[in-house]
């Protein structure tokens, strides 16, 4: 066959794969039956004949469908007409003219009168090798769910049969600019050509190929090149079925991607959760985010004012800081497309971008598309009149911090006061809404002093590598100052077990008891009950998940802190002595400082100066974030105060469910001003989705385009572990060879007893499980994040920051982890 046959002859398909041939693309073996050829019987019999004798030998053939529409831009008619696999050379004439009859089907029938054609189907019918593959797949030259401009590659071992039914897990493989990113899924089985009787038969992977690459990395670039080369000769984004037998690639077929657009990155949003994950883990309810929404626009409009922003900056990019954050299937992401346009508003953004990158947490670099620099002097003059004004707030840091926590705490009583029970929904909307407004204007200091620790703790980071000190040193420097307030709630819980000690008969009782029997046990022992009552007071909001407000607290359920102090009987941990193991970790490290820069007074006298302020700040980084789960605790008391009104008066079926409306929805639900629906109608709805949501898998960074309900969110979840050693953040010095524990939630277990605690992301609720742990591994976090800080108070060897930890180590493995280099070996 020719190429110049036109494509009305001999179809699209058939079209495309002459015009592959032609270009040198290695295409299987094949001939074509033109559409005219069948309109004479004698003609027809000729063309069989003249296939059957070009494929005499071949063991199987494909016979395939080409319509002149089939595989167009427009209408790809795929899986419409017939095709026919494992066909011999001796039955090729049935076999052709069944492809042939199915252009009259009832199914093509009604697809044309769905999209329009009102033209008959002229057939053609391609004959061609089929290929015994070793590995197969489809590859397309745009990713077709997001339309993002790189190739995807699906791969699966044996025939593409088993890919294109659904019945095998396939591989990914996502290229773009020569790099690549592999998923990699468990393929226990494969598809097979069975040469015996035809078809293909379903055969077991060999158990070390089952989780290996089922196409080399060499053979995922020439798939992504040929795709390319596929394009360009098209002219469009191809969808391309493939093949690999005997170290040859094989291009089965190529057609246009149809329904997908390359997506215009103007209007591209990049969403990440690296960092804020910490906060706010797994799903957030509609009421949390709405409420942290507000907070984040108000706080951040704030900091900017003091960082030397005009009010007529902020006012015009109102837009950008009350979109700093986005809901994605009920998981609190980061946009950074709005935080980068906020940072750009500060003076320095310009000569320092890297920088405030590391501020913020995220793991890759975000281009702002559009931003345009201002002149190196003038960014020099803002940063200076910046200087100026961040000296001066640095200056009265400590007395503003005082001011803060004092009028924190005054806040705070005055609504303790407050007769929740007895007050209307009305009058409880008022009251939350003073406290919003007492609360988000007087909110400079936490902002200043996360400021200053940021930059400190970066300068102290610098310093130790530019003056070549030990590795990792400066972690040591800051643990065990016994000064912040994550510690003080463990130190609280031990006195308590201590005091239990005057009770011969109560600690080993107590410790026996179902939980939810130990407050009332207590009311045996006044003295005890009264130090638990007063843990409550001043600790009942720290908890796992403390931010988002459906969380339940140890106030609301004092019988979950009964089972910390159960577990800490049990485990005849004493995590005091820890605390001193961090000071004497801390004074070690001190004695290294001074033989490393021994004679050089200069260096050390800088080298101190910032280490001290960073040690300072970043403690009080740590203790001023408690005032903040103590405000979100009162929020909390609010909204669950209201969602009692509406359970009494019929408009929820519980009390909790309030935790499903948006803030919005709550006010104007009171106030009379939004649609108000039927509440439990729409909250039963919210309860489905958060239902589907929890089932599903986001990854840390997700890229849209336009509308972000348009967009693929959730994906597969990757399933196979890195190679060889992981690699952190070490954020907390010691070699720990020891078993894992891989926990997701810090009720799962009572005590680690020694082994090293695993885990996604963790708050300060999960305190309470250090103790028992010999060390600590953590997917995500920083060197500022909650779980270095404590560890580094504990002097808990301690990583962070370690990509695909939970994929790869499971509960039971054995590793060898340095706190100090960031390295974990696992120990077969």
């Amino acid at each position: 066959m020719g190429s110049q046959a036109p494509k009305t002859d001999i179809g699209g398909k058939a079209w495309h794969l002459q015009q592959m041939k032609d270009a040198g693309l290695p295409v299987p073996d094949f001939m074509v039956i033109a559409a005219d050829d069948f309109l004479n019987p004698e003609t027809l019999d000729a063309k069989i004949q003249e296939v059957q004798t070009h494929f005499q030998g071949t063991s199987w053939l494909a016979v395939r469908s080409s319509a002149a529409d089939e595989d167009g831009s427009d209408h790809s008619f795929a899986g419409l007409f017939e095709t026919l696999l494992f066909v011999a050379p001796n039955d090729l004439k049935e076999a052709i003219q069944k492809v042939h009859r199915s252009a009259n089907s009832e199914r093509i029938n009604t697809y044309l009168k769905e999209k329009g054609i009102t033209q008959g189907m002229r057939m053609a019918v391609i004959i061609q090798e089929m290929i015994d593959a070793r590995s197969a797949g489809v590859a397309f030259g745009i990713d077709p769910v997001s339309g993002e401009e790189h190739t995807v590659i699906n791969a699966v071992y044996g025939v593409g049969e088993g890919l294109v039914s659904g019945a095998l897990n396939a591989d990914s493989f996502v290229v773009n600019n020569g790099d690549v990113k592999a998923q990699l899924t468990q393929k226990t089985h494969a598809f097979k050509l069975d040469h015996e009787n035809g078809g293909v038969i379903e055969q077991a992977v060999d158990a070390p190929l089952q989780e290996a690459a089922s196409i080399s990395d060499q053979e995922v670039q020439d798939i992504a090149n040929q795709t390319a080369k596929l394009e360009a000769l098209f002219g469009s984004p191809q969808d391309v079925e493939w093949a690999i037998a005997n170290a040859q690639l094989y291009i089965l077929q190529s057609r246009p991607i149809t329904g997908v657009r390359k997506r215009d990155r103007t209007k591209m949003i990049v969403w990440d959760n690296s960092n804020i994950i910490e906060s706010y883990p797994g799903l957030s309810s509609p009421l949390t985010f709405s409420f942290i929404k507000k907070m984040y626009s108000a706080v951040y409009r704030e900091m900017s004012l003091i960082m030397g922003v005009t009010a007529k900056e902020i006012d015009a990019n109102a837009f950008v800081f009350d979109n700093m954050l986005g809901l994605l299937k009920g998981r609190v992401y980061y946009n950074l497309l709005s935080w980068y346009k906020a940072l750009a508003l500060l003076p320095g953004y310009d000569l320092n971008a890297e920088f405030m990158e590391r501020m913020m947490g995220v793991k890759e670099r975000f281009e702002l598309q559009g931003h345009v620099q201002t002149s190196k002097w003038k960014a020099y003059l803002r940063v200076a009149r910046l200087g100026v004004i961040m000296l001066r707030n640095y200056r009265r840091l400590p007395r503003e911090r005082k001011a803060f926590q004092t009028h924190f705490q005054r806040v705070l009583s005055s609504y303790h006061a407050l007769p929740l029970d007895e007050l209307s929904d009305t009058a409880l909307m008022h009251h939350y809404l003073a406290f919003e407004e007492r609360l988000t204007k007087n909110w400079q200091a936490p902002l200043v002093n996360d400021f200053f620790a940021m930059i400190f703790f970066g300068v102290t980071q610098k310093l130790t590598e530019k003056y070549e000190l030990p590795e990792g040193i400066h972690n040591d420097l800051l643990s065990g100052s016994n000064d912040i307030i994550s510690t003080e709630h463990v130190k609280r819980s031990m006195e308590i077990i201590q005091a239990m000690d005057d009770f011969p008969e109560l600690p080993k009782h107590f410790a026996s008891l179902p939980a939810e029997e130990g407050m009332e046990h207590l009311e045996k022992y006044p003295k005890i009950k009264a130090l638990v009552n007063d843990f409550l007071r001043d600790f009942g909001d720290r908890t796992v998940g403390e931010l988002k407000l459906e969380t339940i607290t140890l106030k609301q359920a004092p019988e979950k802190y009964i089972r910390i102090l159960q577990n800490y009987l049990r485990s005849q941990v004493d995590p005091t002595d820890q605390l001193v193991h961090g000071e004497r970790l801390r004074k070690e490290a001190e004695k290294k400082l001074a033989l490393a820069l021994k004679g050089k007074w200069w260096k050390r006298k800088v080298y101190r100066y910032f280490l001290k302020r960073a040690r300072t700040l970043v403690s009080e980084r740590e203790n001023l974030r408690f005032e903040r789960t103590r405000g979100f605790g009162k929020v909390r008391e609010l909204f669950l105060a209201i969602g009692k009104r509406w359970e009494e008066q019929g408009h929820l079926h519980e009390q909790r469910d309030i935790f499903y409306l948006k803030m919005e929805e709550v006010f104007d639900f009171i106030n009379g001003t939004g649609h108000s629906p039927e509440l439990k109608v729409l909250i039963d709805q919210r309860k489905r989705d958060y239902e589907v949501y929890d089932s599903l898998y986001l990854p840390e960074r997700i890229v849209t385009y336009g509308a972000v309900h348009e967009n693929q969110l959730s994906q597969s979840p990757p399933v196979i572990a890195e190679e060889g050693d992981l690699q952190g953040i070490g954020c907390c010095p010691g070699v720990v060879k020891a078993r894992v524990q891989v926990i997701h939630d810090p009720s799962e277990v009572d005590s680690l007893n020694g082994d090293i605690l695993v885990t996604s992301s963790t708050d300060p609720g999960w305190i309470t499980l250090f103790p028992g742990a010999s060390a600590i591994i953590v997917e995500r976090g920083s060197l500022l994040s909650h779980s270095a800080i404590v560890s580094r108070e504990m002097g808990k060897p301690c990583i962070v920051a370690v990509t695909g930890l939970l994929n790869t180590l499971k509960t039971g493995d054995m590793v060898e982890m340095d706190g100090s280099t960031g390295v974990i070996k696992r120990i077969q």
